[in-house]
């Protein structure tokens, strides 16, 4: 048994063990709490990775004396899958006439590439990324797709698009600066 206090202040004076430390012991659990929220492994999976960075940027915000650390975890969670679930709700599920639609917009993502000027610096930076990532990366900037809807598209989690998204924008700024 872990104590939680300890492992959110390790976290909030930015050690990596203490998060380590939450995630060995609870991250079973709190999967478990949120597929009982959203009914889908995969959501369940988004809530608790995006659970587990809220603990570890707002670790300093943690106080003891208003409850017990694994509480304070346990509520990130159910609030991250709460979100999730009243997120899903808001999405309206595509009409099968609008397939066509999705994939000649799906096209417009590789010729928006290909029609990039070989010499550009932004080409040569997106060529550095993955295929995937930059194909992530087009469908957000070039089409307007929500994440939620790169992940569906993507087929991956939503947690993951995300990652991917984000890892991907890093290193064209720094490819770029």
């Amino acid at each position: 048994m872990i104590d939680h206090a300890k492992a959110i202040q390790d976290c909030a004076q930015g050690k990596h063990a203490g998060l380590q430390a939450i995630f060995e012991a609870e991250a079973p659990q709190l999967i478990g709490v949120a597929m009982r929220i959203l009914r889908r492994r995969d959501l369940a999976e988004d809530a608790v990775q995006e659970a587990f960075v809220q603990v570890w940027t707002k670790a300093a915000q943690f106080d003891p004396d208003r409850g017990s650390g694994r509480g304070w975890v346990y509520t990130i969670v159910r609030h991250r899958a709460l979100n999730i679930l009243r997120d899903a709700s808001r999405e309206i599920p595509s009409e099968p006439a609008h397939l066509d639609a999705h994939v000649a917009r799906d096209d417009a993502v590789t010729q928006s590439f290909d029609r990039l000027e070989e010499t550009s610096a932004l080409r040569t930076c997106l060529e550095q990324l993955n295929a995937v990532t930059r194909r992530c990366i087009l469908m957000a900037y070039v089409l307007g797709y929500s994440h939620g809807e790169i992940a569906g598209r993507m087929d991956a989690p939503l947690g993951t698009t995300k990652s991917w998204i984000t890892r991907g924008l890093h290193k064209l700024r720094e490819c770029l600066s």
